[in-house]
C-alpha cells in the first residue's frame, strides 16, 4: 500500500495510495459475479427468447428483489460520494430528506402503480398515448432518451475520475471494465439479470459503507465521541422552519420539495416503472415500494454517519496540503484511504461498493432505454414484427446503448467544467416529465395540445433556471482546484446544479432580480417545473377546447377529487369526475381510446406465452392484479386502492 510518513506526530498519511493484490481481487470478483449472474439468466429459464422475458422478466418477480433493485438504482456512485461530502461540509440538515421518502413512495404505490400496472404497459410512455395521442407519447419518449443518454456516460466516468485522482486507480481500466461487464449481463440476461445483480450489488454497497463507518468510528474513539465533536462544531443541525424557497436547505425544502423529486424518480421514471411492471402481481409491486422505504432510510443514515465520522476524524487529524486542495467528492476517498489503508482488502471493498453504484445505475439505463425505444419508436411503426426478431432488436438496442454509454464517458472526459452541468440535465428533465404524467392522470380536461405546450414550457423553465444558476455561480465563484466534477448529491434524485455544488457555508450576498430567481433552492426545482407543466397545460387546454369526460379513457385517470371527498353524496362525487365514467361501477371494460387493437399485452396478441408465469396466483390475478387472459381480451380489473 506504499510507505507512510508522520504528520506532526498526529497520524500516518499514506504517501503513495496504491491498491494491493487483495483490493484488485475484490474488485475483479465483483465484476465476475455480476457477469456470472447475467450468463446464468441468459442460459436458464426461457433464455430471454421473448420481449416479455427480456424487458419485463416475464412479469415473475416478487417484491423483495424488486425493492432492492429500486434501492440500487436510487443509490448511485454519485450518492455514495456525495452524501458524506454534504454532511462533512454543511452538517446533518440533509438528513431531513428522509421525511420526503414517506409520501414519495406512498403516492407511487397507491396512484401511479395501479394505473400503470392495470394498463399492462411495458413503457411508461405508452400511457401518454392512451391518455392523449401519439405525438405526446413521442415527445415524452424523446425527452427521456435525451435525459438518460446524457446522464449515463457521466455517471460512469465521474466516479472513476474521482477514484483515479485520489488512489491512482487506472481511470480507463475502471470505466471500460465496468461498462463492458454491464453491457454483457444486461444484453444477455435481460431485466431479470439486472434486478438480481442489483440485489448482489446492494449488499456490496452496504458492506463497503459499513466497513468505513465501523473502522473510522473505532479510530476516532467511538460514536459518542463522533457526535460530541460534530455537536461542538455545529454539524448537528436542528429543524430550520424558514419558508424561504431561496434557502438551499430547510425542513420544508427537504421534506416537501423532496417529495416531488422522489415522485419524478419513483413515480414516472421508466427505470423504476419497468421494475414495478416486472412484478408478479400488482400487490407485489406495491409491496416493493413499502419494502424499499426502510432500506432508503438505512442508506441515507449510512451516508450521513460516514460524513459525521469523516468530520470528527479530520478535526483530530489535520488535513494535508493535498487534501486541503481537494474537491468535496475527493474528500470521501481520501478519508477511506486514510482509515482503511492498513487493512488489505477493505479499500478494494469500498471501490467495489463505489462501482456497484455505477453498475446498478447504468444497467437500469440500458434496460429502460431499450424498452422505450422498442415499444415507443419501433413497434408502433413497424408492423407485424415476429416475436423472435423483436427480442433480438431489444437485445441489440441494449448493446447499442451500452456502447453509446462508453462513447459518452469518453466525451465526458473532454467536457471539463461542462461535465458538472451535464449532471444537472437529469434533474432538469425529471420535473417536467412528472408534470406531464400528473396533468394526464389528475386533470381529465387536459388535451394533447395542452400536454405538449406544458411539456415545452416546463423544459424551457427548467433549462432557464438551471443554466442561469450554473452561469451565475460560475461567475461568482472561482473553480475548485483539482476538481473532478461530481455533484455533491445523487443525480438520480436531485436536480443538482452548480449553485448547490459550489455553495460555501458563508452567507451569500443579497441577490435581486434574475439572480434572485436563479438562486431558487434546487430542492424545489421538480415542484416548480412540474407545476409549470400543469398550469400551462391546463391554460392551453381550456383555450383550445378541453377534453370532454366521455372522450377520456377512464383507465388513464386517477379520480383525486372523488377520493378526497368520498363523504359527499354520489351525485356531487359524479360531478367531481368531470364527466369521466367510474370504471369501478362500470364493469363493461370497454376502452375506445386504448391500444387494444394494436397491442393487447406488450406485443403479444394473446397475452403471455403459456398463460400466467409459473407460480403465479391465478385467483389473485382474477381479483384484480392485471394479468392478461388466455383469450387475449383487453379486459381490466379495477380494485379500490386508498392512500
Amino acid at each position: 500500500m506504499g510507505d507512510a510518513f508522520s504528520d506532526g506526530g498526529n497520524r500516518s498519511v499514506v504517501a503513495e495510495m496504491k491498491f494491493g493484490v487483495t483490493d484488485y481481487t475484490i474488485f475483479v470478483l465483483l465484476l465476475v459475479l455480476s457477469a456470472g449472474i447475467g450468463l446464468f439468466y441468459a442460459l436458464s429459464g426461457g433464455k430471454q427468447r421473448t420481449v416479455q422475458e427480456f424487458l419485463l422478466a416475464n412479469r415473475s418477480m416478487t417484491f423483495l428483489p424488486v425493492a432492492l433493485s429500486l434501492l440500487a438504482t436510487f443509490q448511485s456512485a454519485v450518492a455514495i460520494l456525495g452524501v458524506p461530502a454534504e454532511i462533512y461540509r454543511f452538517g446533518t440538515e440533509y438528513w431531513f430528506l428522509g421525511c420526503s421518502y414517506l409520501l414519495g413512495l406512498l403516492i407511487p404505490a397507491h396512484i401511479f402503480i395501479p394505473v400503470f400496472y392495470r394498463l399492462r404497459l411495458t413503457s411508461a410512455y405508452e400511457y401518454l398515448e392512451l391518455r392523449f395521442n401519439k405525438v405526446v407519447r413521442i415527445c415524452g419518449t424523446v425527452t427521456f432518451i435525451f435525459q438518460m443518454v446524457i446522464y449515463m456516460g457521466v455517471v460512469l466516468y465521474a466516479p472513476a475520475l474521482a477514484l483515479n485522482a485520489v488512489t491512482h486507480f487506472d481511470l480507463w481500466v475502471g470505466v471500460l471494465a465496468v461498462g463492458l461487464v454491464c453491457i454483457l449481463y444486461t444484453t444477455l440476461g435481460g431485466l431479470k439479470a439486472v434486478i438480481w445483480t442489483d440485489v448482489f450489488q446492494t449488499f456490496v454497497m452496504f458492506a463497503g459503507q459499513v466497513a468505513v463507518i465501523v473502522v473510522g468510528t473505532i479510530k476516532v474513539g467511538g460514536m459518542g465521541h463522533v457526535w460530541k465533536v460534530a455537536t461542538k462544531h455545529g454539524r448537528v443541525s436542528g429543524i430550520d422552519l424558514n419558508p424561504d424557497p431561496y434557502e438551499r436547505h430547510t425542513f420544508w425544502s427537504l421534506a416537501f420539495g423532496g417529495v416531488f423529486m422522489m415522485l419524478s424518480l419513483f413515480g414516472v421514471n421508466q427505470a423504476q416503472v419497468q421494475r414495478y411492471l416486472s412484478s408478479r402481481t400488482e400487490r407485489q409491486a406495491v409491496l416493493s415500494c413499502y419494502a424499499v422505504f426502510p432500506c432508503q432510510q438505512i442508506v441515507l443514515g449510512l451516508g450521513c454517519l460516514t460524513g459525521l465520522v469523516m468530520f470528527a476524524y479530520y478535526q483530530e487529524h489535520p488535513l494535508t496540503e493535498e487534501q486541503k486542495k481537494a474537491s468535496p467528492d475527493q474528500m470521501v476517498l481520501y478519508f477511506v484511504m486514510d482509515v482503511l489503508h492498513e487493512m488489505p482488502g477493505l479499500p478494494g471493498l469500498f471501490v467495489a461498493c463505489l462501482f456497484s453504484g455505477s453498475l446498478s445505475t447504468i444497467s437500469s439505463a440500458f434496460s429502460s432505454l431499450a424498452a422505450v425505444t422498442m415499444e415507443d419508436l419501433i413497434r408502433p411503426y413497424v408492423a407485424n414484427i415476429p416475436e423472435s426478431r423483436a427480442t433480438l432488436y431489444s437485445k441489440l438496442l441494449a448493446l447499442g446503448y451500452g456502447l453509446l454509454c462508453l462513447g459518452m464517458a469518453y466525451i465526458s472526459s473532454m467536457m471539463g467544467s461542462v461535465l458538472q452541468a451535464a449532471f444537472s440535465i437529469f434533474g432538469m428533465v425529471g420535473g417536467p416529465l412528472l408534470g406531464l404524467f400528473c396533468l394526464g392522470m389528475f386533470f381529465p380536461c387536459a388535451n394533447s395540445v395542452g400536454a405538449v405546450a406544458g411539456l415545452v414550457a416546463g423544459l424551457a423553465m427548467a433549462f432557464w433556471i438551471g443554466i442561469g444558476s450554473f452561469i451565475t455561480s460560475a461567475q461568482a465563484l472561482p473553480p475548485l482546484p483539482n476538481a473532478t466534477g461530481i455533484p455533491l448529491l445523487d443525480g438520480n434524485i436531485t436536480t443538482a446544479v452548480m449553485t448547490t455544488l459550489l455553495t460555501s457555508a458563508a452567507k451569500p450576498e443579497r441577490l435581486t432580480g434574475l439572480k434572485k430567481f436563479y438562486s431558487l433552492s434546487y430542492m424545489w426545482y421538480s415542484a416548480h417545473n412540474s407545476t409549470t407543466v400543469i398550469v400551462v397545460g391546463l391554460l392551453v387546454s381550456l383555450l383550445t377546447g378541453p377534453m370532454h369526460g366521455d372522450a377520456v379513457n377512464p383507465h388513464t385517470i386517477f379520480p383525486v377529487l372523488p377520493r378526497l371527498f368520498c363523504c359527499l353524496p354520489p351525485k356531487y362525487r359524479d360531478k367531481l369526475r368531470c364527466g369521466v365514467r367510474d370504471v369501478a361501477e362500470d364493469g363493461s371494460g370497454s376502452d375506445p381510446a386504448s391500444l387494444a387493437m394494436e397491442k393487447t399485452s406488450n406485443g403479444l396478441p394473446n397475452g403471455l406465452p403459456g398463460g400466467l408465469p409459473p407460480g403465479s396466483d391465478t385467483e389473485e390475478a382474477e381479483m384484480g392484479e392485471g394479468f392478461a387472459r388466455g383469450d387475449g381480451a383487453h379486459t381490466y380489473f379495477l380494485r379500490e386502492t386508498a392512500l
